[in-house]
């Protein structure tokens, strides 16, 4: 009789809902009985993780019951994943973007972690972070060292799980030269079998993202504005007030949307505007999936799903200047793009190829189990 595999997840922190929550959901589905690990929880994730056992480190009870933000907790982080214990398990995936792959299991357990992105803050966005932040010098000094223990701790815990999987190879690449490992790629699943493609439009292009300063929707906004093209902007965040200060009359901001909403935004937009780095980019694989061509910066995960001149087209140059000239192109050429094509290429990215992928190589790892 086959042995059942006792499987634990781990999530850095099950805060708010993005691409990286997506991937512990379809382990989730995969893994029905596995419980999940996380630093933090928040309650508005109730209703995508229905009847899972969540297991949350004693950090929880800062960030609920006393509403400490999450970054005040950033040098208690790394002890508290530690905290965790393991025991009994015979496979623990961690969906890592930070704290995650820093868990310690026994000698015959099988750690694979799934890799987001080696940790921004700690490596490449380092300096960007540290001026984000806005803070006094002795303050920065502060940040600095606790982020230089962390960057100390981040480099040595990735020694510690057998298997790293990447989401892109702008990702693996990432990995082999912060942790010097190696990676197999396994892309994001995306919903496309719930998104129906639809050939027209109604004439607006879309935003849909957070809305983080890194993720460069003040380029999309100043580009429409400066074309005088409607834009519809989805998502919520700390930029979202400053972006709405700059907005000219025909930047219409929404706000947080259902999926649903979000689905028939896409079905029913020109094209998505993508105007920062992504270490992969889920929005991009929906909106191919609706049928709809994508305008994005060229640079990151993008690269690897959208195709220029098929599905979409890139701009090189993180301006208002670029962006620009490369909706104007898009302009030049929409007719050319063909509905049916750009969503037949966004089915490589589906659940049931993440699915096949992930339990090829679970079943590669724990055959000795």
């Amino acid at each position: 009789m086959e042995k059942t595999l006792r499987v634990a997840l781990v999530h850095d922190f099950l805060t708010h809902w993005g691409g990286a929550e997506k991937v512990t959901l379809a382990l989730a589905e995969i893994f029905p009985e596995a419980p999940i690990y996380t630093l933090l929880y928040h309650p508005r994730l109730d209703g995508f993780f229905p009847g899972k056992r969540i297991i949350v480190s004693p950090l929880q009870r800062w960030f609920s019951t006393f509403k400490v933000p999450a970054k005040f907790l950033l040098p208690w982080m790394a002890s508290a994943i530690e905290g965790f214990n393991f025991s009994g398990y015979d496979l623990v995936i961690s969906s890592n973007n930070s704290f995650a792959g820093g868990i310690i299991t026994e000698p015959n357990t099988v750690h694979i972690s799934y890799c987001h992105s080696p940790t921004r803050y700690l490596w490449d966005s380092f300096h960007t972070y540290i001026d984000e932040q806005r803070l006094p010098g002795w303050a920065k000094n502060v940040v600095k060292t606790i982020l230089h223990e962390l960057r100390i701790w981040d480099k040595l815990s990735a020694g510690r799980a057998q298997k790293y999987i990447a989401n892109s190879r702008h990702v693996k690449r990432r990995i082999s030269k912060y942790y010097r490992r190696e990676a197999e790629v396994i892309y994001p699943p995306v919903d496309t079998d719930r998104i129906r493609p639809k050939k027209g439009q109604a004439g607006y292009f879309l935003v849909l993202s957070r809305l983080s300063s890194y993720k460069r929707i003040d380029l999309a906004v100043r580009a429409c504005n400066e074309l005088k093209l409607p834009l519809v902007v989805i998502g919520e965040g700390e930029m979202r007030q400053e972006l709405m200060r700059m907005a000219g009359p025909t930047v219409e901001f929404l706000g947080w949307q259902s999926d649903k909403n979000k689905i028939e935004y896409l079905r029913n937009a020109r094209a998505l505007i993508f105007p920062g780095e992504e270490d992969f980019g889920i929005v991009p694989v929906e909106a191919m999936a609706a049928g709809k061509p994508v305008i994005a910066y060229g640079k990151g995960g993008v690269l690897e799903s959208v195709i220029e001149g098929k599905t979409g087209l890139f701009f090189y140059e993180p301006t208002v200047e670029s962006l620009a000239l490369a909706i104007r192109r898009f302009l030049t050429m929409e007719k050319k793009f063909d509905w049916r094509a750009i969503s037949e290429h966004a089915q490589r990215f589906s659940p049931e190829r993440f699915r096949k992928d992930i339990i090829t190589l679970v079943s590669k790892y724990t055959k000795n189990v």
